[in-house]
């Protein structure tokens, strides 16, 4: 079975760098997804309370037979659950659904600007990492000014930032910014949802043909090789495997820097919404 890297995070836990996530995945079958991830050999599981499949991943997780310490799995707090002490209800919601006593990861989903609230909902997940109810806290989707304005409030440094992030969306003033911090970053839509030809691009392509791999295993390597941690989506168990089969081939640097020069910093790579508009 393929053995998975882990990171370092910066609260000393360590994460799985290649995970499975389940965005997206219609509740009726996350189960199913989940239990064939675990089966070939991911242990590193991404939900979320606004993806409604959390029932499911609990329900794999306990049919698996694997033991808790062999698992990491994260979820998040929505955008409506921000005020008050509501996000301590929402991670008990997500846990009982998780069949969980503690999760490993648990996020601040949006920002959500427009509220201002999420400073305060930053202040209860520290509660919640000190309750021993999340082993690691973090955030998705912050950019530079609300990660600096969490860390100016509370002093209290995520562990994680998850991203959207991909050749086209590379998202370099948040990358830097976590760097110098120690704060890991997550893709998500690593593979740019299929929203442009990203696999057509020559870099990726000349790379694919070099090293007779394809091009979303070129693609995750990248990431593993910038050293983000990524979750590739897939329903199919061959996709699944071959997602996995990522760690017999290194990218050279010339490789890695063309598909470094697909960014577009303008913003216009971004396939999703922009951080600063979901409230």
């Amino acid at each position: 079975m393929t053995t998975v890297p882990s990171l370092q995070l910066n609260d000393g836990n360590s994460i799985p760098q290649l995970g499975y996530g389940v965005f997206k995945v219609p509740p009726a079958d996350t189960e199913r997804a989940v239990s064939e991830a675990l089966e070939v050999g991911y242990r590193h599981i991404d939900t979320a309370a606004i993806y409604g499949n959390e029932e499911g991943v609990g329900a794999a997780i306990a049919a698996s037979g694997l033991s808790r310490d062999e698992l990491f799995i994260t979820t998040k707090l929505w955008n409506d659950r921000h005020d008050g002490d509501e996000p301590r209800a929402a991670l008990g919601e997500s846990l009982e659904k998780l069949g969980l006593d503690a999760v490993d990861l648990y996020l601040v989903h949006w920002p959500t600007p427009a509220r201002d609230n999420y400073v305060h909902a930053w202040t209860k997940l520290i509660e919640l990492r000190d309750a021993g109810l999340s082993r690691s806290i973090g955030v998705s989707n912050h950019l530079v000014p609300h990660l600096e304005r969490i860390v100016a409030e509370t002093g209290v440094v995520p562990a994680v930032d998850q991203i959207e992030l991909h050749p086209a969306h590379q998202q370099r003033a948040v990358t830097e910014w976590a760097a110098a911090r120690g704060v890991a970053i997550e893709a998500w839509g690593p593979l740019g949802q299929g929203k442009y030809d990203l696999f057509g691009t020559a870099p990726v392509t000349a790379a694919s043909v070099a090293h007779g791999k394809t091009p979303a295993q070129v693609v995750i390597r990248w990431h593993l090789q910038k050293g983000f941690v990524l979750f590739p989506k897939s329903v199919r168990i061959e996709r699944l495997r071959e997602n996995l089969d990522v760690f017999d081939f290194t990218l050279t640097d010339a490789e890695l820097a063309a598909i470094d020069s697909l960014d577009q910093p303008d913003g216009s790579g971004r396939v999703s919404s922009d951080p600063n508009e979901v409230n």
